[in-house]
C-alpha cells in the first residue's frame, strides 16, 4: 500500500515515515498542498495523512481539492486541538484527525483502520481503470503498477501486457493473442518476442521468478495473470 505524508515539518514527515515503512507501507513525502497533489495525479496512492497548516496551500485547500475528483482516505494531522478544526477538516472531507504530538502506535492503528475500511467497502475498485489481482495493482490512468505497494518501471511493451493479462486474471491467452492485442498486428512468428517480453517482466514483479506468484505459464496454451 502507498501513503502521502504531507507535512512541511521535514522532521514529522520523517518520523512518520519510519513508523509506516516499519508496518510495510510505502511512503511518498510532500511538503505543502500543491506538492501533495501533485503526486496524487502522478502515483496509486491509498492513504493520505495532511497536515493543516503548511505554506503555498494548506491541508484544508488541497483536501478540498483532492475531494473534487478522489475518495482516497485521508487523515488530517494539525497541532491544534480545537474542536472547529476537527470540525472543519471532517466537513470537507477528510475521514478521521489527529493532534500533534501524537502516539505512533495510535496513528498507525488509525492507518489501518482506515485502510481496513477503505477495502472493505470498495474503494480501491472505484476507478474502472484500476485493475489488480494480489498484490499487483495496475492504474491505467497513472500508467503505474505497484507490486505490495512498491512501484515497479515497466517498458510501454511490457505494461501492455501485463495490463492486457491482468484486467483479465485468470484467463489464459495464447502468444498469438497477446503478441496481436499488444503489437496490433498479425502474429507471424511471435513466440521468440513474447517469451523474452514474459521473462522480462518476471523478474520485474515476480519475488522468485523462477516460481511466479502472478505470471503463469499455462503449457501448451499460453499465459496468464493468476486471480488472487
Amino acid at each position: 500500500m502507498n501513503i502521502l505524508v504531507c507535512d512541511d515539518d521535514k522532521a514529522i514527515v520523517d518520523a512518520i515515515g519510519i513508523y509506516l515503512e516499519n508496518e510495510g507501507y510505502h511512503i511518498f513525502k510532500a511538503f505543502d498542498g500543491i506538492e501533495a497533489i501533485e503526486i496524487i495525479d502522478t502515483q496509486v496512492i491509498h492513504l493520505i495523512i495532511m497536515d493543516i497548516m503548511m505554506p503555498r496551500m494548506d491541508g484544508i485547500r488541497a483536501t478540498m481539492k483532492i475531494r473534487e475528483e478522489n475518495k482516497i482516505p485521508l487523515i488530517m494531522l494539525s497541532a491544534k486541538s480545537e474542536d472547529y478544526d476537527k470540525i472543519l477538516g471532517l466537513n470537507i472531507g477528510a475521514d478521521d484527525y489527529i493532534t500533534k504530538p501524537f502516539n505512533p502506535l495510535e496513528l498507525i492503528a488509525r492507518v489501518k483502520s482506515q485502510l481496513r475500511r477503505y477495502t472493505t467497502f470498495g474503494g480501491l475498485e472505484t476507478k474502472s481503470n484500476v485493475f489488480r489481482t494480489g498484490g499487483l495493482v495496475i492504474d491505467d490512468e497513472s500508467k503505474t503498477i505497484t507490486v505490495d505497494g512498491e512501484i515497479v518501471h515497466l517498458t510501454p511493451v511490457q505494461y501492455k501486457i501485463v495490463k492486457l493479462l491482468t484486467a483479465n486474471a485468470g484467463r489464459v491467452f495464447s502468444i498469438e493473442e497477446i503478441y496481436e492485442k499488444v503489437w496490433n498486428e498479425a502474429a507471424f512468428n511471435p513466440e521468440n518476442t513474447v517469451t523474452v517480453h514474459i521473462r522480462k517482466i518476471r523478474e520485474k514483479i515476480e519475488i522468485n521468478p523462477k516460481e511466479p506468484k502472478y505470471l503463469k505459464v499455462v503449457w501448451g496454451v499460453g499465459y496468464k495473470v493468476e486471480k488472487i
